[in-house]
């Protein structure tokens, strides 16, 4: 979801708010953009972490070929590859976590909206 999206949502979100704050279809959206917030915010800790590994990882190629002259390829090369492979790795975490909220949340919908159903009934 894309930065635009998320703030063209807020407004809409402000918007709705000032008219109707009790309704329930409000509630279940103000439910919806907080999900979407923290997925937002999932997805890019996991770019910032993958950036952040990979700027390691070419540190310490050049690192390792400054200090190693003649057998840096080598070297620089399983570096790098263990890099790739600990950025990769962070990344599926980074995926598995916001696939596992995104579930959760999924889970807890129904749950959310017989709440709010119930509370505006009452």
């Amino acid at each position: 979801m894309s930065s635009d999206n998320v703030a063209e949502q807020v407004k809409l979100h402000q918007e709705t708010i000032a008219s109707d704050s009790n309704s329930p279809l409000q509630l279940i959206r103000e439910k919806e953009l907080e999900i979407s917030g923290r997925m937002l915010s999932a997805k890019r800790n996991a770019d910032e972490v993958v950036a952040d590994a990979r700027k390691q990882a070419a540190e310490i190629v050049a690192r390792a070929e400054a200090e190693s002259g003649g057998g840096a390829k080598a070297s620089s090369e399983r570096i790098a590859a263990d890099a790739a492979e600990e950025a990769r790795s962070l990344r599926e975490d980074a995926e598995q976590q916001a696939k596992a909220l995104s579930e959760a949340i999924g889970a807890r919908f129904d749950q959310a909206v017989d709440l709010v159903v119930d509370a505006v009934k009452a």
